[in-house]
């Protein structure tokens, strides 16, 4: 049976009130823009273009709540949707004046997760629904709200994440910084540069994770990834704060050290970052000798499966020449996991329950 059928107020309600959602979160960064939004961020947006949307998105959130009201299905969220959207008009929609100064030092990136998650929703969302591998699978599906929670906390917390990367690498491996040779690597070509780093931060994740599955203190928290049972765009977020600061300061070592220049870095940090999030969604493209170079969804997902013959197998994010090289590759063509997640479901659903289950739950076996 279709999740959403036209006309039943499913859509709508839905709809209304994630946008009501977005559209009240934006209003409180207009309001709170040193304590909610990202300094870095701030300079780059067009903000008459941020105001039309907001206003857009208020307005939307409104009729659909109403249209929800008047088809009659769970009405509770319409209501939610219209009261969200009247009470950031109330404090000022889309015209809030923003104070300045602004303070550049402590901040809650929620405007980093209101981008990011109303453009990635945008994009996978649709492709999943066209293309996707598991075409009965739901947008809501099980577990939906606690990977949300889990999106939310790593963007909202960037400046924390962000900062306890960076601290290790500059405390324990500043000794092997050398200003010759840094300044020999950041002349060269940026796209050899960006090449060079993919494939150096893909080395040292792929031993950071084989790691996360082998010592059974780290497989504690890694388990929580794996405890997904149904993949899409959403369950890549689902990480604990802990494996997502150590992965993340063994693959900033090696660009850290190399000295790579901003314009070969950046790029490849963008890239990371949609891939990471590409290769859990749910779509079946093939690919075709594509798959042989990069990691693409297909070869992850055999990573996330419950079945025996893929455990601990595809640790590698960008290149599967890695898993070939290191005895770990696998990938059956034109065949899919059927089952995901981990035998006996020991980790908790919630996300609350996730966070502290590493203190509490039980070693791999």
């Amino acid at each position: 049976m279709a999740e959403f059928r036209f006309g039943e107020g499913k859509i709508s309600g839905a709809l209304s009130v994630t946008l009501g959602t977005i559209g009240f979160g934006a209003v409180l960064c207009l309001l709170y823009p040193s304590l909610l939004t990202t300094p870095d961020m701030r300079a780059v947006y067009p903000m008459d273009l941020v105001r039309a949307l907001i206003q857009l998105v208020l307005a939307l959130a409104f009729a659909l709540g109403l249209l929800n009201v008047i088809l009659g299905w769970r009405r509770s969220m319409g209501i939610a949707g219209m009261a969200l959207a009247t009470l950031a008009t109330l404090l000022g929609g889309s015209q809030v004046e923003i104070q300045t100064p602004l303070d550049e030092t402590r901040y809650i990136g929620l405007d980093w997760f209101i981008l990011n998650l109303l453009v990635l929703s945008l994009v996978f969302v649709p492709m999943e629904q066209l293309f996707g591998r598991l075409r009965e699978q739901k947008i809501f599906r099980k577990g939906w709200r606690t990977d949300l929670a889990h999106f939310f906390a790593s963007h909202v917390m960037v400046q924390v994440t962000v900062l306890l990367t960076m601290i290790p690498a500059a405390l324990f491996f500043r000794w092997l910084l050398n200003a010759d040779f840094q300044a020999v690597v950041a002349s060269q070509p940026i796209v050899l540069q960006a090449v060079v780093a993919m494939v150096l931060a893909d080395l040292f994740a792929y031993g950071s994770h084989r790691l996360f599955h082998s010592v059974p203190l780290l497989w504690r928290f890694h388990a929580i990834h794996h405890s997904s049972e149904e993949l899409d765009w959403l369950a890549s977020s689902r990480l604990h704060l802990f494996d997502i600061i150590v992965t993340r300061a063994v693959a900033f070592v090696p660009l850290y050290v190399m000295g790579f220049a901003p314009a070969a870095l950046y790029p490849y940090l963008i890239f990371a970052s949609i891939q990471g999030i590409f290769i859990h969604s749910n779509l079946r493209f093939r690919f075709g000798a594509l798959r042989f170079v990069l990691v693409t969804p297909q070869f992850h997902h055999w990573h996330h499966t419950a079945q025996s013959e893929a455990l601990d197998r595809n640790f590698a994010i960008h290149l599967p020449l890695i898993d070939w090289i290191f005895g770990t590759y696998y990938l059956p063509k034109d065949v899919w996991p059927e089952r995901y997640g981990i035998e006996g479901n020991p980790v908790p659903s919630g996300y609350h329950n996730q966070l502290v289950y590493p203190f509490t739950g039980h070693q791999k076996d």
